[in-house]
């Protein structure tokens, strides 16, 4: 029995990269594992992956810079597995490597779209669920740019600041309602 037998947990952004390791690590630990992607061939693909080894998981698509698909993410899990235990906002993008004054707006805007609007959205509707459960586990995933600076990613480096000043700010909120809220910086 591994040591998340029994639990629910979503992570977004998990078709590649990191989010699909942390799915994959999850459902080999025991947890029912809800696949979130933008992309749903990557999405599907990770679950049909995580089955093979025989573990339990489902594809929700969603583009977590709407809040309403992240919403309808979190609304689904329950419809399929009855809770939600453990959430990991994973999904983030890296932007144009330009000067700030030289970054475009329409970048800038996409880069805090996903990488920190997307993060507010998931922990305010995954908030609501795990209240509602008595407790559970929030994993922001920030970047060691949340606490140093990347000359050429100011937009990331921004998102990423702001993601830990957030779950900081989650944990010292919901704490005292067994929400445990951190943030991992690879």
């Amino acid at each position: 029995m591994g040591i998340l037998e029994n639990k629910v947990a979503i992570v977004t952004g998990a078709g590649s990269g990191i989010g699909l390791a942390i799915a994959e690590t999850y459902a080999k630990e025991g947890a029912k594992v809800i696949v979130s992607d933008i992309n749903e061939e990557h999405g599907k693909q990770v679950v049909e992956k995580i089955k093979s080894s025989g573990g339990e998981a489902s594809f929700v698509k969603a583009d977590t810079s709407k809040p309403e698909e992240v919403e309808t993410l979190v609304k689904s899990t329950v419809e399929i597995y009855g809770r939600l235990d453990i959430a990991c906002n994973n999904a983030g993008i890296g932007g144009e490597q330009e000067l700030t004054g030289d970054y475009s707006l329409d970048s800038w805007r996409k880069v805090l779209s996903v990488n920190l609007d997307g993060v507010f959205y998931g922990c305010k509707y995954e908030l609501e669920q795990m209240d509602k459960n008595g407790g559970g586990v929030i994993v922001n995933i920030a970047s060691i740019h949340g606490t140093v600076a990347a000359p050429l990613s100011s937009a990331y480096t921004s998102a990423k600041h702001a993601v830990v000043g957030l779950t900081k700010n989650i944990g010292a909120e919901y704490g005292q309602k067994n929400i445990r809220c951190n943030a991992v910086g690879p």
